[in-house]
């Protein structure tokens, strides 16, 4: 299957991944301060946001956009150690060692 979202960094992942791994990484109070979302607020679960945010676009964008932000030096660090070429190797080398 020919992967039609390349340059979608949230291609494959669910909305429910999405509220899932912020909830695990921030908590609940967290979410609540920078995205001022009520299901965030007021008696939060994964249910509710999800239930919440398929309904409501602008809040859906919000959220996206927090978990783009959140997770994207994972992706970026991921898809630079793919780096190909005649100094990869090296460049590689030097990262483990810290350099």
């Amino acid at each position: 299957m020919i992967d039609k979202q390349p340059n979608n960094p949230l291609h494959g992942i669910t909305l429910e991944q999405v509220v899932t791994r912020l909830e695990k990484r921030y908590g609940w109070e967290y979410l609540a301060r920078n995205i001022n979302i009520n299901c965030f607020k007021s008696n939060p679960s994964v249910k509710s946001s999800l239930k919440f945010l398929r309904r409501t676009p602008w809040a859906r964008v919000k959220v996206e956009a927090f978990f783009i932000a959140a997770f994207a030096d994972k992706a970026l660090a991921s898809h630079q150690a793919k780096a190909v070429g005649p100094w990869a190797k090296g460049l590689a080398n030097l990262e483990a060692k810290g350099l």
